[in-house]
């Protein structure tokens, strides 16, 4: 059984990312890349599917911290015998990915013990082991193979690499492993200690870029540190989250594989990233957004992977039992071919915005709009699959149909603001028709709010971005509306449920956590008409339910008091970031993108 989601902590290199429980072990890695298949994969099966320990071997208290604002992490063990602590990282400029783990004895004499099972092909394959001239273990299985070098004596037991060791004060055991191609010639193995110095110079020199955000700086920075660390450098591209199958409820079918880069992350993407001061990333971003999506617009996906890919086909691991016994366990995701118009909308509010504060101009970028704005004059009318990407029955979401108004609005304003060329009064006409389209059949005057669907009776979480989108104003009778119908409505102990699912055909059984985004959504909200009190109160209480080391996953069991889905999720952390900024600026992203 695998430790509480919340128990673990993630190291990366802006590749990939591993995650590490409190009791010292690797449960998840893919290497080279955040969705290769996994070396480690004990967090969806057993220990048997690969994981790597190093702990004391008696029983020991835990603490753990990051080392200042890096993603260094220090676990510190203390026994009855002494304490040590155990130094976690991937170094992000390195030659290859490379993970380091260094055991440094505090005080008293410790018995440590360190089992690593490398298990490939998410953790079905045993490679085959040997032992190099200078004693490094070479681990081999087809294209794959990992290096691992220590002076800590190895030896081999049931399929398992096995050492056991004691550290005294001011003793430093280092342990190296590293990927490459199996066809290769072995690659050097990095100094670990001037590797740490490096990996320690890297973030602070990358944090010393970040903007405050007055008494919530220090959790903003965490964020942003993880927005960071799910970044794939070599594009630019942004994962939702490192892990696939984390379940949304335990013991459910609500588990899928977020290792890609979804378009509806765009706008709030940004937003965060230059916030924070990173416009470098922001960049990055954009440029990955403009590649991506670049073609035949009726192509257009919702998501992509790291690197642009198209082809995410979903399969099920029928060897892994999944987290807690919470199966299928996927690969791929099979939404990437639906229909979601509001991709559309953030596709142009992104790039929008990106031209406000002056990133630097992509050339393609307004040719491949116009393109997409062509195609999404001939689809707005169509059912879709919405925002929560839905298996059941393709609807008109109401959110959809806002976002595709969106769309028009920033065509317009990148017309009228930055002398962008297009036919700004035909626009101007679809975006007449869009809104009345909204706000005749979106709008329940029974309910009087707007629903989740036309025709339907449902609520929905997205509804609370009316005025941030800059759909209505904040102050109109039917956004205020809407917000107290959603507050009564979706909150679970003061948390924000995506939607009801018992009572929406979303193609799945009923049941899931308070989805964490939506809930800052409220802050954001309670921000816009004036409730700072409230706003600030909810937002203090979304902080105190990141575990120790500041991490958010995707969502929240407020019954069973635990995280649930993929950990952790880069659209939680965007939020905090984002609605830190809300109630520390004068220049609010909520205001400033719904203006």
């Amino acid at each position: 059984m695998p430790p509480p989601i919340e128990d673990y902590a993630l190291i990366g290199d802006c590749e990939t990312a591993g995650l590490v429980g409190r009791d010292g072990s690797i449960d998840w890695l893919c290497l080279p890349r955040f969705d290769s298949d996994s070396c480690f994969t004990a967090l969806l099966g057993n220990q048997q599917n690969g994981h790597w320990l190093i702990a004391p071997e008696e029983a020991a208290q835990v603490s753990r911290r990051y080392k200042g604002d890096t993603l260094i992490l220090e676990t510190t063990f203390r026994t009855s015998s002494g304490s040590v602590v155990l130094v976690d990282f991937m170094p992000p400029e390195g030659d290859g990915c490379v993970l380091i783990r260094l055991v440094f004895g505090i005080v008293g004499r410790v018995r440590m013990r360190s089992r690593i099972n490398i298990r490939f092909d998410y953790g079905s394959t045993i490679p085959w082991v040997t032992r190099l001239d200078d004693g490094t273990l070479r681990a081999i299985a087809g294209p794959q193979m990992l290096l691992l070098k220590t002076p800590a004596a190895l030896r081999g037991e049931d399929f398992t690499t096995v050492s056991e060791f004691t550290v005294e004060p001011g003793q430093r055991i280092p342990f190296v492993l590293r990927h490459a191609s199996s066809h290769l010639r072995p690659p050097d193995l990095p100094d670990p200690f001037a590797a740490l110095d490096n990996t320690e110079r890297f973030w602070a020199k990358w944090v010393s870029s970040c903007t405050g955000a007055g008494r919530w700086s220090k959790a903003v920075v965490r964020s942003l540190i993880t927005l960071k660390a799910l970044t794939f450098a070599p594009t630019g591209g942004i994962v939702a989250a490192p892990t696939t199958s984390l379940p949304e409820r335990i013991g459910g079918l609500r588990n899928w594989d977020y290792r890609f880069c979804w378009v509806r992350d765009a706008t709030l993407t940004l937003l965060a990233l230059m916030g924070g001061g990173f416009y470098d990333e922001a960049g990055a971003w954009r440029d990955w957004l403009v590649r991506a999506v670049a073609g035949s617009p009726q192509q257009l996906q919702i998501m992509y992977g790291i690197a642009g890919e198209r082809r995410l086909l979903e399969w099920e691991v029928p060897w892994l039992d999944g987290y807690e016994g919470s199966r299928p366990v996927r690969v791929g995701n099979a939404a990437h071919a639906q229909l979601q118009l509001d991709v559309y909308g953030e596709m142009m509010d992104a790039l929008y915005q990106a031209r406000r504060v002056g990133l630097s101009m992509c050339e393609p970028a307004w040719a491949i709009e116009l393109a997409l704005l062509g195609h999404l004059e001939s689809i707005w009318r169509e059912p879709d699959s919405g925002i929560w990407e839905m298996r059941g029955p393709s609807r008109h979401f109401t959110y959809s149909k806002m976002m595709a108004w969106v769309a028009f609005d920033r065509a317009i304003k990148s017309a009228q603001e930055f002398g962008m060329p297009g036919p700004v009064e035909h626009w101007q006409r679809v975006r007449a028709e869009i809104h009345e389209d909204v706000c005749r059949n979106g709008f329940d005057a029974e309910l009087n709010c707007f629903v989740q669907a036309y025709g339907s009776k449902e609520l929905d979480a997205s509804l609370l971005l009316i005025a941030s989108i800059g759909f209505l104003p904040a102050n109109d009778p039917r956004v205020r509306a809407t917000f107290e119908v959603v507050e009564r409505n979706l909150l679970v102990d003061g948390l924000v449920q995506r939607y009801r699912t018992a009572g929406s055909e979303d193609g799945l059984p009923p049941g899931e956590g308070a989805f964490l985004a939506c809930s800052f959504w409220l802050v954001d909200a309670y921000c816009l008409i004036g409730r700072v009190q409230e706003a600030e109160e909810l937002f203090d209480r979304l902080l105190a339910l990141r575990n120790d080391v500041g991490l958010l996953a995707e969502e929240y069991d407020p019954r069973q008091k635990r995280m649930l889905g993929n950990f952790p999720q880069a659209f939680s952390h965007i939020s905090l970031v984002n609605t830190a900024h809300n109630l520390s600026r004068k220049e609010k992203p909520s205001e400033q993108r719904g203006r």
